[in-house]
């Protein structure tokens, strides 16, 4: 198996890519922390992978809370004995807004979106490093890499800021042998959080610039991640893939 003895923690992963991303791993052998703020859905899916035969166990986390980060990480090394692995999956979406100048809006998506994989990278460099290494996968976009309409500029702001911390990461730590991968997924099923973009005459629009015609599942942002997580991308770090159905081809 491709992660087997492996522990990881997967934030966001009460639903969508992260749940998927969840199971993914623990088919392939990992012990998956699944992180979230939903306590019903986080444990939900733990349970799930628990009663499929794997090994997971449900911690409550908010990403935006430095403190949090750091008892998380301690409870997991506690549990597993060590951190090899980090998704920072969570993100909220920046199509659910009236005002695309909306001063709140900026601070609570920067905070979720970039500040929280920032805090979680620097809680778990410690346990990686005791480890002699780990794999650090961060969640950006398509929209960290162009500017779009019907969204809040924070998104592509918080999106890009994730591409270059991880371009970061991967250059201070390659050194601890740390690496530090972004996925960048395209139009994909709506977040619990979407707003203009989960309205389906937008999304047909949005899908016409999509090379392959169609909308990404969360299984194939899954199947990225597992690959970036991976022993098999052991001397690939900084790097960004893009799971978006050609659209930044075009």
């Amino acid at each position: 198996m491709r992660l087997e003895n492996k522990v990881a923690i997967i934030t966001g992963a009460a639903s969508g890519m992260g749940a998927a991303t969840a199971r993914r791993f623990a088919k392939e052998g990992a012990k998956v922390v699944v992180a979230d703020m939903l306590t019903d859905e986080g444990e939900a899916v733990a349970a799930s992978i628990n009663a499929a035969g794997g090994t997971a166990r449900f911690m409550e986390l908010n990403v935006t809370d430095e403190a949090n980060w750091h008892a998380v990480v301690a409870a997991t090394v506690a549990a597993y004995g060590k951190l090899d692995i980090l998704v920072n999956n969570a993100g909220i979406s920046g199509s659910a807004v009236n005002d695309l100048l909306e001063t709140g809006i900026w601070e609570r998506v920067m905070a979720v979106n970039s500040t929280g994989p920032f805090l979680g990278t620097a809680a778990v460099v410690p346990a990686m490093r005791k480890n002699g290494g780990g794999s650090i996968v961060n969640m950006s976009s398509m929209s960290g890499i162009v500017g779009q309409t019907m969204v809040h500029m924070s998104y592509n702001a918080s999106k890009g800021a994730v591409r270059t911390m991880t371009k970061s990461t991967a250059v201070q730590f390659g050194k601890d042998g740390i690496r530090c991968n972004s996925v960048h997924p395209g139009l994909m099923p709506p977040m619990r959080t979407s707003g203009a973009t989960a309205d389906p005459t937008v999304r047909a629009k949005m899908l016409r610039a999509v090379p392959l015609g169609r909308a990404g599942e969360a299984d194939e942002v899954a199947n990225a991640v597992l690959f970036l997580a991976s022993d098999e991308a052991s001397y690939i770090t900084g790097a960004e893939l893009y799971v978006d159905g050609g659209y930044l081809a075009m």
